[in-house]
């Protein structure tokens, strides 16, 4: 997927936050860390730092949400981090978001702190955002 239909897509499925810029997905792409796991309809974009694998954006086209798209991007996402040395996933969800939560944990993510008025909404309103976290462990697919 290029920037733009990263860009696009993540448009269409972040309703309630403002989503990411072409340039701002050109930015992150550029860098060596960026880890970056693709589908058709979806994507799971992170980067992993010695051990440490972050996901800082995962999105899945609203007409192909509920069909296990999501989960396959992140397995992968996971499995590519453990093959680059990841041991440790963590991702910040925003608090308000009651089915992307539900979703990580899920794939077994726990609640590890809080950001208070992390995201800011599209209205200018802010939003609080959960920590979460859970090991990677190589060829160990998350639990459904």
């Amino acid at each position: 997927m290029t920037p733009a239909e990263l860009s696009a897509l993540q448009s269409r499925a972040y309703l309630d936050m403002s989503p990411w810029s072409v340039q701002d997905f050109l930015d992150i792409l550029s860098q060596p860390t960026t880890l970056l796991t693709t589908q058709p309809h979806g994507f799971c974009l992170g980067r992993v730092v010695l051990d440490e694998a972050e996901i800082l954006a995962l999105a899945t086209d609203p007409d192909h949400q509920r069909q296990g798209c999501a989960t396959g991007i992140l397995e992968r996402f996971l499995q590519s981090a453990a093959e680059r040395g990841a041991v440790t996933v963590f991702l910040e969800v925003a608090a308000s978001n009651a089915p992307a939560r539900a979703f990580y944990r899920r794939h077994g993510f726990e609640q590890t702190g809080l950001r208070r008025g992390y995201y800011r909404q599209p209205d200018g309103t802010r939003t609080d955002a959960l920590l979460m976290a859970r090991p990677v462990t190589r060829g160990q697919h998350p639990e459904l």
